[in-house]
């Protein structure tokens, strides 16, 4: 029997702590730079709860889409006598504040989420274990038999890319359309190298390599849990990049992009899977999933794209190494030209979230 309350109870603490986290960062280091931070807000739309603090007013909204940390004077907009603030100065103005002082104010949200993702894959880590690169057989016919691979060998790297746990190799199989993979692997203490070229299935539409694993655990209470979260981390960062490279390559499609719906129902499933296995299961996937949800958010506002963190991040280091400043007000319809069509697709997002259950 499902359970919508939870579902829900779980996706608002989720939602909630990777979004506190991201803006916090921002909050925390604008202010360590003597920027004024006008306003703190969770979420968009009407608001809920608005309390005023000595600097900054911290506002809770209805729609659970994200949030804002918004500094006085940027994008040339002067909050001050609109949220009534009790404090003289609070700081400066965000655009009077030296520029690397400002780079790390944009760029702390994005840190902070990295550095949520490895709090929270230490509890994950410590106890789940990691899952080995190793592999556990070997599929007739398929190309890592022609390449000479054998059961229990352990795979350490790709293409020249470093492999640490069983689903990295997974990942870069699911992402391949047929591209040659150099597979560096170890037997006996022994390195070598083998190439092979995935095979095409007609029925699955999509390519393989011929091999299965992840069977093999290594227990991480100990002090292996500090190197494994930060494996963790990094396959999350390379499966968000990945990904992204994969949409733009043009292998993508709308079905690959989720909401808030879409979260949320990959929450309520996961939920379902989980409880027979017993509470301390469904929170452990309910962590992996802040964790990716905490990576992917700071991977995305990265992107050069207006409104966007990175979309600031180019304006500032044109800044730093032109000496030359935008002026804020053309900057601003820049930013705000790219958050109508960020909205645009977050309502097309929503609405094939919403028509997926009607499939």
């Amino acid at each position: 029997m499902k359970s919508p309350l939870l579902t829900i109870i779980s996706f608002l603490i989720i939602f909630t702590v990777v979004v506190v986290s991201h803006e916090f960062g921002h909050f925390l280091i604008a202010r360590l730079n003597g920027i004024k931070v006008v306003e703190f807000t969770i979420g968009m739309g009407p608001a809920l709860f608005k309390k005023k603090g000595r600097h900054t007013e911290f506002v809770l909204r209805l729609l659970p889409f994200g949030g804002a940390c918004i500094f006085e004077g940027e994008d040339g907009n002067i909050r001050e006598a609109e949220t009534d603030i009790k404090d003289d100065t609070g700081g400066m103005n965000f655009n009077d504040a030296p520029v690397w002082g400002r780079i790390a104010s944009v760029l702390a949200g994005p840190v902070f989420n990295i550095i949520l993702a490895y709090l929270l894959s230490l509890f994950m880590v410590w106890f789940s274990g990691a899952d080995l690169p190793i592999v556990h057989s070997i599929m007739e016919g398929y190309p890592a038999e022609e390449a000479g691979l054998q059961e229990g060998d352990v795979i350490t790297a790709i293409n020249g890319r470093k492999v640490y746990v069983w689903r990295e190799v997974m990942l870069k199989s699911f992402l391949n359309h047929g591209e040659r993979l150099e597979i560096e692997y170890e037997r006996d203490g022994s390195r070598s190298v083998t190439v092979l070229n995935p095979k095409y299935d007609e029925e699955a539409a999509r390519y393989y390599i011929g091999f299965t694993g992840g069977s093999d655990y290594i227990e991480c209470n100990n002090l292996k849990v500090f190197k494994y979260s930060a494996v963790e981390v990094r396959y999350w960062l390379v499966a968000t990049v990945d990904s992204i490279k994969y949409m733009f390559g043009g292998h993508g499609k709308l079905d690959d992009l989720a909401g808030p719906v879409g979260v949320a129902n990959v929450i309520d499933d996961t939920i379902e899977e989980t409880k027979p296995y017993g509470a301390m299961t469904v929170l452990l996937n309910m962590f992996n999933i802040a964790v990716l949800l905490s990576v992917n958010l700071g991977v995305v506002n990265l992107l050069p794209i207006p409104a966007l963190d990175g979309g600031r991040l180019l304006f500032l280091i044109f800044e730093a190494v032109s000496g030359r400043k935008l002026p804020p007000e053309k900057e601003g319809f820049v930013h705000m030209i790219g958050f109508v069509l960020l909205m645009i697709l977050m309502v097309v997002v929503l609405f094939n979230d919403i028509t997926r259950f009607f499939r």
